[in-house]
């Protein structure tokens, strides 16, 4: 796990000047090693050049073999990587077959082999997370690629003649070359789910390359139309012949147990973030025969108002036999954790606060490379969603007919009763009566239309979809007519993909610690995503019926009959107590910012702290993170 940037297009000396500065800016991502290098574009040793940046978090092959940017000495072909590649020992005994000789003994350099000897078909070979950037010293090219689900981030810019790219927008913007102008389509798409939605950020000239995409760029393209990322990973098709309920389980736990295995293989101490929930104690649990008595970490709250699952991790914990370590956050510390997750934010998000806590407690303890249970939710059907998307389904279709408008005004008569924002939310579905993947789109706005035009957006006018999305946004997945295929896909796409994966990336390695997600290992993705739905979750099955019945033998049955607890954070109490004048501090720097009306901002801050209005922290805090992360946004270059 590292952070990598680099500058395509640009003098020597200017592109070691600008990578240089990116890279004191990613400091956190990398504090073990640093590494430089230029490599040619043209014939012309004072022609534009290709600059690579990297700082290191060692996590495989600790000694300087693994040094970045690396170099293939048989062909002058380079990269820089952040991510882990776990098949890596697999693809490298197939290197060796046709005479590639290595070095080091990790995963960096099986990567830029894989990459000299396959180009970019590579990427179709490897399981793992990533961002890269490889030199083909034969072309002069450069290849930008990130991992099919987008685990690790990888930023871009265009400017003037050269592209900038980098793990985190902020080294983007600290190289001196791109302008920090703000985007209002970024921002709208934030304000609409929490999260920038990729490929737009919250800036006007930074954009995301999608998950699972490649993008070439040589110097013709950067002195004319660039070319486009493209694909190379969707999600795979319905297989209507794994239709076996026994052969998926059997094969879920073996390719389960198998990414917990290579996603376990660390040089360097390893921990497992656990809740009171099934996800994470699987992981636990399958991670033990590899490592023994694991390390296990869980956060919870003194403060009144409070939710969390300590209880359970803990009871968990002492049934699997792990050593559990457990943080309680009082009132004091929760203002001081709060204010540095906002000042460690690399793109306003409304989500993270929690793991960025968990890491924090995990690497004061010694662990660099901590195990997730993320992603099970989204695989398996966790979400009140799946079902929901069904049963409107089947309640909307006799009524497709009915113009939308008849279908609002009964929707208003119907929920009444509901509190405010919960009424307009159903409202709004029902008079859309739309596929699974819509209805999963919609569940998870944020601000509803009517905040959107009060904040002085328009989506047309943006280039977004009536979502609120950039048009690409679902690029990876076709609509199956599967609902349960269908909302996961929708799941994995943008909550997980732009909120959880995001927020995880930052948050971990704000404290130079690497985050594995082992229910995303490619293999069990590709498997999982090409059953029926019905396999995965039959009719009248609890949630997540396929992943409890793939680990039923792994865990104690106490785990399973355990009431769910949730996980809530206190936030409304500490934004009406500690943190309130920070709160404050942040809505008026929104309201200052040109691309809003002051008056709209504070009026909208004002209606968000009414209870009577809304109930729910979440709007409440877009505005403050909004707000903080753009004063600590540094001017244009000039």
């Amino acid at each position: 796990m590292c952070g990598i940037c680099g500058v395509i297009g640009v003098p020597a000396e200017q592109g070691r000047t600008a990578t240089e500065r990116m890279a004191r800016a990613m400091v956190h991502r990398g504090p073990d090693d640093d590494g430089f290098a230029e490599m040619p574009l043209t014939g012309d040793p004072a022609g534009p050049v290709a600059a690579f940046g990297f700082r290191r978090l060692a996590i495989l092959d600790l000694s300087p073999t693994g040094h970045q940017p690396m170099v293939n000495p048989a062909t002058g072909d380079v990269i820089v990587f952040n991510g882990e590649i776990y098949n890596y020992a697999d693809l490298r005994a197939r290197l060796q077959t046709k005479g590639h000789v290595f070095r080091s003994t990790g995963d960096s350099e099986v990567l830029l082999h894989a990459l000299s000897e396959w180009g970019e078909a590579a990427l179709d070979e490897v399981d793992g997370m990533f961002g890269l950037a490889f030199y083909q010293a034969a072309t002069r090219r450069v290849l930008l690629g990130r991992g099919p689900l987008g685990i690790k981030p990888l930023y871009m810019a265009r400017v003037r003649d050269a592209v900038v790219f980098a793990s985190e927008v902020r080294a983007v913007l600290a190289s001196g070359l791109v302008p920090t102008e703000l985007d209002p389509a970024g921002i709208a798409t934030f304000f609409a789910y929490g999260a920038p939605q990729d490929p737009l950020t919250v800036h006007r000239y930074v954009r995301s390359l999608p998950a699972g995409s490649l993008q070439w760029i040589g110097l013709d393209d950067l002195r004319g139309e660039p070319s486009p990322s493209r694909r190379y990973w969707r999600f795979p098709p319905i297989d209507p012949t794994l239709a076996s309920d026994s052969a998926a389980t059997a094969a879920t736990l073996d390719l389960l147990s198998g990414s917990v295995k290579r996603q376990s293989v660390a040089d360097v101490p390893l921990g497992v973030f656990l809740s009171a929930g099934i996800d994470s104690a699987a992981i636990a649990a399958l991670a033990q025969p590899q490592h023994g008595a694991v390390q296990t970490f869980s956060v919870g709250f003194e403060v009144q108002g409070a939710a969390d699952e300590t209880v359970g991790a803990a009871q968990t914990a002492n049934m699997l036999g792990t050593r559990h370590f457990q943080t309680i956050v009082d009132d004091e510390w929760a203002v001081s954790q709060f204010t540095e997750w906002l000042l460690s934010a690399d793109r306003p998000s409304i989500d993270g606060l929690n793991t960025f806590i968990v890491s924090g407690a995990a690497r004061d303890r010694g662990i660099t490379v901590a195990l997730s249970g993320l992603g099970a939710d989204e695989l398996f059907g966790g979400y009140a969603i799946f079902d929901r998307a069904a049963k409107l389904r089947r309640l909307l279709r006799p009524f497709a007919w009915v113009p939308p408008a008849a279908r609002r005004a009964a929707a208003m008569v119907a929920f009444a009763a509901f509190p405010a924002m919960k009424r307009a939310k159903a409202i709004e579905m029902v008079a859309r009566g739309a596929s699974p993947a819509d209805l999963a789109i919609f569940s998870r706005r944020l601000y509803l239309d009517d905040r959107m035009t009060q904040l002085g957006f328009a989506a047309p006018a943006l280039g977004l979809t009536p979502d609120w999305l950039p048009p690409e946004a679902c690029g990876a997945f076709e609509p199956s007519g599967d609902p349960f295929h269908d909302v996961s896909q929708v799941e994995m796409s943008l909550y997980m993909g732009n909120t959880l994966l995001r927020d995880s990336d930052v948050n971990s390695m704000a404290h130079s610690l690497e985050l594995r997600v082992p229910f995303l290992g490619r293999e069990l993705v590709n498997y999982v995503c090409s059953l029926p739905g019905g396999v995965r979750s039959p009719p009248g099955s609890r949630p997540k019926h396929l992943l409890r019945e793939a680990i039923r033998g792994s865990l104690p049955r106490q785990v399973f009959d355990r009431p769910k607890t949730g996980f809530t954070l206190p936030v409304d109490v500490w934004m009406q107590g500690g943190i309130r004048n920070a709160c404050e501090a942040a809505v008026e720097s929104l309201a200052a910012t040109p691309l809003f009306a002051g008056q709209d901002i504070r009026r909208l801050w004002q209606d968000l702290k009414n209870p009577r209005i809304e109930t729910h922290w979440s709007r409440r805090i877009a505005l403050v993170v909004l707000g903080s992360y753009l004063r600590s946004v540094p001017p244009s270059p000039a």
